[in-house]
């Protein structure tokens, strides 16, 4: 493996109302506002994500600068749509941001360290964040719902069907991959019949 990170994700798979450029580096002159996330980190400089963000309506552009999670190709990082028009998901080394653009001091960083996947679900007007072991749905209000603990490690979406989340992980007491069912209305684990 080289090492070499792959590019910045973009996925405007849910409606904006705002613009956003990942900026190669952080400008030598910092626009008027400028918000860091999360608001206490230690070197959040260091391969820190910089994303120039123009929310709907506004001349006011703000910089976001996103700390970094970890430096691998296995972790996302780039920006999404969310489910709320106004707010735009920032990915860094998998380390997660929802930050509200008419009112950037309001945001939430996703509890995974690090999310592993995102992934847009847009029937049911969610966003996926997927961790070692369950996941977090995000709605257009806020979190929808977390999961239990459906894994021991290594979670697994395998299909999307209607309702219904299907995917597989390790099971640390068989040994073995084992397969789950979640309800995307609850994000309560299926009965198995």
């Amino acid at each position: 493996m080289t090492g070499k990170l792959p590019p910045p994700t973009f996925d405007g798979s849910f409606p904006h109302r705002w613009q956003a450029e990942i900026l190669p580096s952080r400008p030598l002159i910092l626009p008027n506002r400028h918000f860091v996330y999360p608001r206490v980190v230690e070197e959040v400089e260091r391969g820190a994500l910089e994303v120039l963000i123009r929310p709907a309506g506004s001349t006011q552009e703000f910089l976001a600068t996103c700390a970094l999670g970890f430096r691998d190709p296995a972790v996302p990082t780039g920006l999404w749509a969310t489910p709320n028009e106004a707010e735009i998901c920032a990915v860094s080394g998998g380390y997660a941001y929802i930050i509200d653009t008419a009112a950037p001091e309001r945001f939430t960083m996703i509890p995974y360290r690090p999310v592993l996947e995102i992934r847009p679900i847009t029937r049911q007007n969610l966003l996926l964040f997927v961790g070692h072991h369950s996941i977090i749905a995000w709605g257009e209000s806020g979190q929808a719902w977390q999961s239990e603990r459906l894994t021991s490690e290594g979670l697994t979406i395998a299909s999307i069907h209607g309702h219904v989340l299907q995917g597989k992980g390790w099971d640390m007491m068989t040994d073995k991959e084992i397969p789950f069912t979640v309800d995307l209305r609850t994000g309560q684990r299926c009965i198995q019949t």
